[in-house]
């Protein structure tokens, strides 16, 4: 009893969303972790789950590459990972059409003494609807000249142009292996 003559009820999600008369979602979950990266060719992530997410987000902490001056590249998988598409023309970014994945950077990432490489976070948009799939990056780069020099990369927008749902991502530097770092995946929650 509440004390003022009603019932005292708990408030569920189901109720809330009943009495509010919306769905309520749209958080984001913890899907998956690459742990930390020693000297790999590629990181690929499988867990999209159109039933359950809408959108994915990435996030990179201190990947370095094993080679210098490199950029780091997504590159789309329509068959669950069996294979990537890295057909140069089916990706695009603003005012180039003749890319061969979902750059992250407009900047390449180095791996001298001094550089601590890439961090930051990139959003893949609809993967599975069957139309172009967008990805928006926002990278931090560190270079080398001490003192931790910080040079932020503007955000990188890319599209893939193949008409067919995502089900796979995978990343990898454009040359060479990645040395460190971590990448983890999220998935933004159908709402």
């Amino acid at each position: 009893d509440d004390g003022a003559g009603g019932t005292n009820r708990k408030a569920t999600m189901a109720r809330l969303a009943t009495y509010m008369g919306t769905k309520i979602g749209g958080g984001m979950e913890f899907l998956a972790s690459s742990g930390a990266i020693s000297n790999a060719a590629n990181v690929s992530f499988t867990q999209f789950d159109a039933t359950k997410y809408d959108h994915y987000q990435f996030f990179f902490q201190y990947l370095i590459p094993v080679t210098d001056d490199v950029q780091l590249m997504a590159h789309a998988s329509t068959d669950g990972g069996s294979s990537y598409d890295t057909t140069n023309g089916n990706y695009h970014i603003p005012d180039q059409t003749d890319v061969t994945g979902f750059p992250m950077t407009t900047a390449v990432i180095g791996s001298d003494t001094n550089e601590f490489g890439l961090s930051g976070e990139a959003t893949l948009y609809g993967p599975h609807l069957t139309t172009y799939t967008y990805m928006k990056s926002s990278p931090i780069l560190m270079h080398e000249g001490g003192a931790g020099r910080i040079d932020g990369v503007n955000e990188q927008v890319s599209n893939h142009l193949v008409a067919a749902d995502v089900d796979a991502i995978q990343f990898k530097f454009n040359s060479g292996n990645i040395e460190s770092g971590e990448i983890t995946m999220f998935g933004i929650v159908n709402s």
